[in-house]
């Protein structure tokens, strides 16, 4: 396993999310951005810029755009994309989908995924995280225990696919 980046990130990403991020780099270098510049040398050419709010959020637009751009194209080079099943694919490990079961018999099921790709709405979880931590290497039938910010809670895991 590649050590974290600076931030304590993982640097593993699944095809979906590579390409995800590549969409957004391409999509702001492109279009975004060619828009934006436009709209700023319009305002420019207005006149007095030190009172034209058009220039003045169109500035700082840029700069937004600029500094993802910017961290889109690092963080793409750092990442290792992660494109075939483990050899053992009854253990949980990254790009796992895992179904768990709490004491009270409620169920989940989480897809663990790299930092950048974290959608709680998809229930992707990123690898760095205490849940997906305490999943890796676990089985079906495993019992696991996550620590929380209320206490510990203790899982069972019913299903491993990928």
């Amino acid at each position: 396993m590649k050590s974290p980046d600076k931030d304590g990130r993982s640097a593993y990403i699944t095809p979906e999310g590579q390409r995800r991020l590549s969409d957004e780099l391409s999509y702001l270098w492109k279009v975004k951005r060619p828009r934006v510049t436009q709209a700023v040398a319009e305002a420019a050419a207005m006149g007095d810029r030190s009172e034209n709010a058009e220039y003045i959020y169109g500035k700082k637009l840029l700069r937004q755009i600029d500094s993802r751009l910017r961290f889109l194209t690092k963080r793409l080079e750092e990442l290792i994309v992660v494109d075939r099943k483990p050899g053992d694919v009854t253990r949980v490990y990254f790009g796992a989908w895992v179904e768990i079961e709490d004491l009270d018999g409620y169920t989940c099921e989480y897809r663990i995924v790299g930092p950048d790709e974290t959608d709680a709405g998809k229930n992707f979880i990123s690898i760095d995280s205490p849940m997906a931590k305490a999943l890796l290497r676990r089985t079906e039938g495993d019992e696991v225990e996550v620590s929380r910010p209320n206490g510990t809670a203790t899982f069972i895991v019913v299903s491993v696919r990928y």
